[in-house]
């Protein structure tokens, strides 16, 4: 078997345990309401598709915002590796769909590490969500 079929049964393998759906956005500006001074990002859509959900090895840190104390809950997402070019540290993703934990759908985490590698069978990057 050669590098390049043994790569792409791979991915396909892979891309078989991405049953969850997401959607990833960069902000790309913001935008004042002149009556009530609201802010509102504007973002720009970079992947929506398949993906996977899975536990970090290091899960839990505390941060201090202000008084405020923050649990970041780590985790990894998986793409497939062809579709989803461009996802970067600083995009937010949520989450759309997921067929075996219900109560991940519309959580809110922050890309805060990139991955690449030659072989990959499929991309995983590591994401955050502060919880309070």
């Amino acid at each position: 078997m050669s590098l390049v079929s043994a790569l792409a049964r791979g991915r396909r393998a892979a891309e078989r345990l991405m049953t969850d759906g997401c959607e990833i956005e960069t902000v790309t500006g913001s935008t004042t309401d002149p009556e009530s001074g609201e802010v509102t990002d504007t973002v720009e859509q970079v992947y929506a598709g398949r993906c996977r959900v899975q536990q970090a090895t290091t899960t839990a840190g505390e941060t201090n915002v202000g008084e405020a104390e923050l649990l970041m809950l780590s985790r990894v997402l998986q793409l497939p590796v062809a579709t989803s070019p461009g996802v970067r540290a600083g995009h937010r993703v949520r989450i759309t769909a997921c067929a075996n934990d219900p109560d991940l759908v519309g959580r809110l985490f922050v890309v805060r590490t990139e991955f690449a590698k030659s072989h990959a069978t499929s991309r995983r990057l590591g994401i955050q969500e502060a919880t309070s």
